[in-house]
């Protein structure tokens, strides 16, 4: 969208609601940002928007067999309430990890499902936000307005997973699936399988389906790195044995693993070489020296470029040498009537090809949104610390970590926003914008993420539908937790690079 059009908005009911704050998506990031919210400013009403018809975002929305989390819960869960269980949780945990959340804070009330964002407009004469919203259950139009919105919408296309396209897809008899729209009728037991891809969506799917079918063959262009270790946490198992108050575990065995996290990071960086060694050793002590490591299980890239894969108990290194599973490394030439051709010529036939081959990133869910009449073209936009955007007022984008778990950025960032939304009312402000300075009117500006930091495929392919970044601390997401966690709690409010009207 350029930034000449004009949006047609649609049409809606006479009836408009006011909030003072509009939470989009009742995921992770709107459930924690919520509780934030209810907690720092009572004062405030607020209403979250959610499209599916019920919480939990991406772990209510992916059906695949085997979803659960690649990040610990102690790191992923909230840091308000302790988690319980084992460190690597499935969707069904963390779904009620988070009913208990929205129980205990009596946040339901607050929250409309169906409702989906059609159009978005912010008025600097009104100093509000119009949200124009279709009733997905009823097809009624509905509109709200607030003084600020907070989108907590998630960073991908829900509708729609990725999957490239290859020659003969067409010819091809069998299914045809993507993890993200899993058919809830999928039969697979006793039938070949193959599964394209090799990161962490491919790491849960093979080994939960692995017993059930023929033979499973994980097809994988190149290596993913992958982290093998226990399910279990003996930290906390020990200070839970001994009756530690669940709240002082929960915050130790936090610290702890964020101390450990640091270090990886750290020393992927400094000393790849060691930490690429100390991986491989990892995965070789389950698959055994006979195994081709070098071919089929040795990134390319150093780690932590793209996100490491945790594999909890080891699972999916069990069944290759079991023999249920196996791996082939290889690009592919073209689907076949029966299966995959790859480029060696190797030819392998399958019931089901699983295309487990990413996603499509979505830029704040994809929603068309106006400023002052003008639509808003995000990547003629620069972000603000990775969370607010150059020329559009009173809105923040909960954009988490890719090395660490997204929700610490929720934490983070609900904190900001209520500590904002206080500052804005003692001031006697209603507007606030992302501004760059005068002093910073020859900064370079470039792309939201540098490729050599982080370059999983699914940023690099919609780089370009991205706010950008700039060079100097202020206007970048810099993904380091470990810095933010200290620089978000201490940013100046009154900083020249916020405008307040």
């Amino acid at each position: 969208m350029t930034g000449t059009e004009t949006l047609e908005r649609p049409e809606t009911a006479d009836k408009v609601e006011h909030f003072d704050v509009i939470i989009v998506g009742a995921g992770i990031s709107g459930i924690g940002s919520a509780y934030h919210l209810q907690e720092q400013c009572p004062d405030k009403s607020f209403l979250v928007l959610e499209k599916f018809d019920s919480f939990g975002g991406t772990w209510h929305m992916h059906k695949y067999p085997g979803v659960r989390s690649d990040s610990d819960l102690f790191t992923f869960g909230y840091r308000f309430k302790p988690w319980m269980s084992a460190p690597i949780a499935t969707a069904d945990e963390i779904l009620k990890y988070m009913g208990e959340v929205i129980d205990d804070n009596d946040l339901a009330p607050h929250i409309r499902y169906s409702h989906k964002i059609e159009h978005a407009a912010w008025s600097s004469k009104d100093k509000k936000w119009t949200v124009d919203v279709v009733r997905l259950d009823t097809g009624e139009k509905r509109r709200f307005t607030t003084n600020f919105l907070w989108m907590c919408q998630g960073y991908y296309n829900q509708e729609q997973g990725y999957t490239p396209e290859w020659d003969g897809m067409d010819k091809y008899k069998g299914q045809i699936v993507h993890p993200q729209t899993w058919p809830e009728d999928l039969d697979y037991k006793g039938k070949k399988v193959v599964l394209i891809g090799s990161g962490a969506t491919a790491a849960t799917v093979v080994p939960a389906m692995a017993d059930d079918t023929e033979h499973l063959t994980m097809v994988q262009r190149s290596p993913t790195y992958f982290f093998p270790g226990q399910n279990a946490n003996e930290l906390a198992d020990l200070l839970r044995a001994v009756e530690v108050d669940p709240m002082i575990i929960h915050d130790i065995v936090r610290r702890v693993a964020l101390f450990q996290q640091q270090e990886i990071n750290r020393r992927s960086v400094e000393e790849p070489e060691i930490v690429k060694q100390e991986l491989l050793e990892g995965v070789r002590a389950f698959v055994g020296p006979d195994f081709d490591m070098d071919k089929h299980l040795t990134p390319k890239y150093r780690p932590w470029q793209q996100r490491l894969a945790f594999v909890p108990d080891g699972d999916l290194f069990k069944c290759i040498t079991d023999g249920k599973v196996s791996i082939e490394t290889d690009t592919i030439e073209c689907f076949t009537e029966t299966g995959l051709k790859l480029s060696s010529g190797k030819e392998i036939e399958a019931d089901i090809i699983i295309t487990a081959t990413g996603f499509n990133l979505s830029v704040l869910g994809n929603i068309p949104f106006e400023v002052d009449g003008k639509p808003v073209n995000w990547p003629e936009t620069v972000t603000y610390r990775g969370m607010m955007f150059t020329g559009v007022p009173n809105l923040l984008w909960v954009f988490g970590y890719f090395r660490a778990s997204w929700t610490l950025r929720v934490d983070l960032l609900g904190d900001y926003v209520c500590r904002l939304l206080k500052h804005m009312d003692e001031m006697g402000v209603k507007q606030v914008t992302p501004t760059i300075p005068d002093s910073l009117s020859d900064m370079k500006v470039g792309n939201w993420i540098q490729e050599e930091d982080f370059n999983p495929n699914y940023l690099v392919r919609s780089m370009h539908v991205m706010p950008k970044a700039g060079n100097h601390p202020d206007w970048q997401h810099t993904q380091d937790y470990w810095r933010e966690k200290d620089e978000i709690p201490a940013l100046d409010l009154d900083t020249e690079a916020l405008v307040y009207s």
